[in-house]
């Protein structure tokens, strides 16, 4: 009996093979030209199908972790920045950074590719098959503050404690509510005990999160959790997003204070004021002396 007088597509959906059912005509095709034996046919059959699920589950997790965007480490640009180097990243790319539960700190200023290196490493972890969530630290803030006035805070915290890697975006770039330090402090110890790991992107150093949080205390026992299996990593490149108009680079030429010229056009040698002190155009003529005296003489 033929392979086509069996109703195959069936029996592999029995045995839950998603792609099976798609690939195998393709693949017995070439394995007769190619005179396959039935192990290569079938191995080719197998990998076929578990490349398949793998991509599946990737394109799943994705989802899953809400990025923003999707950032690889390919993408990031390691020429701008003078004390970071991609063998230094290594070790957070492994999958011993979330079975270990370690932290990574991402700190610099806005546009420094903060957010990018910190999905791209998350991002890695999915690959290596564990789930992942990203968060800002204002979203995170206010739905666990929400939840602690509503008395439903331990179950609005398993969204944060329970995925192996969680991702908070942005501490410190808004201004948080005064519960800050406390429902932040629920999450990090939560995922600390229990060896979960962590990635933080900020713009603030360590010793302003108690300013930001809104209690000293509470923000040094955050850090000090943190840093225990953590690591800091300062970016101090260009801004990626201004990157382009030379802002962050000391050789770029100054801005100019004098007026711009329309080239042709000559500059007026004595140009109208235009401040809060500017007078009214039939004040400002050079006449105006003259005619208010002819007024005065009538």
């Amino acid at each position: 009996m033929s392979a086509d007088d069996v109703a195959l597509e069936p029996l592999f959906r029995r045995l839950h093979l998603a792609n099976a059912p798609r690939a195998w005509r393709g693949l017995a095709d070439r394995a007769e030209k190619e005179q396959w034996s039935y192990r290569d046919f079938l191995a080719a059959l197998v990998t076929q199908e578990i490349a398949h699920r793998q991509q599946t589950r990737i394109q799943r997790l994705v989802r899953r972790a809400r990025f923003p965007f999707l950032k690889t480490m390919e993408d990031f640009d390691f020429t701008s920045q003078s004390a970071l180097q991609p063998s230094q990243i290594g070790s957070f790319l492994s999958p011993d950074f979330v079975t270990d539960g370690r932290a990574l700190v991402l700190q610099g200023k806005p546009g420094r590719g903060k957010t990018h290196l910190a999905i791209a490493i998350a991002y890695k972890a999915i690959q290596n098959g564990f789930e992942v969530r990203f968060v800002t630290a204002a979203e995170l803030i206010d739905d666990l503050s929400r939840a602690s006035r509503e008395g439903r805070l331990v179950d609005a915290l398993q969204p944060y404690t329970h995925p192996p890697v969680l991702v908070i975006d942005e501490v410190g770039y808004l201004t948080y509510g005064t519960d800050a330090a406390n429902v932040l402090f629920h999450v990090v110890n939560d995922r600390h005990l229990k060896r979960r790991a962590m990635i933080f992107t900020t713009n603030k150093p360590f010793d302003a999160w108690g300013r930001v949080l809104h209690d000293q205390d509470l923000a040094a026992a955050i850090v000090d959790r943190i840093l225990e299996r953590g690591r800091l990593i300062v970016l101090d490149g260009p801004s990626m997003r201004t990157r382009h108009l030379g802002l962050d680079d000391p050789t770029a030429p100054v801005a100019s204070t004098q007026p711009a010229r329309i080239s042709g056009i000559k500059r007026q040698e004595f140009p109208e004021p235009t401040g809060p002190e500017r007078v009214s155009r039939r004040d400002s003529s050079p006449l105006a002396p003259l005619q208010s005296v002819a007024l005065r003489s009538r």
